[in-house]
């Protein structure tokens, strides 16, 4: 297994902190910084392993709404 270096940000909402990996789009949270990032690191882990599906993938389109809050 190969490791890779990643630059993480780590910022606070409400009562969580949110950890997101700059390089790839993957982001995780935690209650602290630490927990944050280690549950980016298995994200991120998960985020590089090969698809096994266990059914077939089916393509679905979707509309959604979106505007100024």
């Amino acid at each position: 297994m190969q490791e890779i270096p990643l630059t993480a940000v780590v910022w606070q909402e409400d009562g969580w902190f949110i950890a997101q990996a700059l390089e790839v789009d993957v982001a995780s949270q935690g209650k602290s910084p630490n927990v944050a990032l280690e549950n980016l690191a298995e994200a991120v882990e998960l985020h590089f392993e090969p698809p096994r599906p266990t059914v077939l993938p089916a393509i679905h389109h979707l509309r959604v709404k979106v505007g100024a809050a």
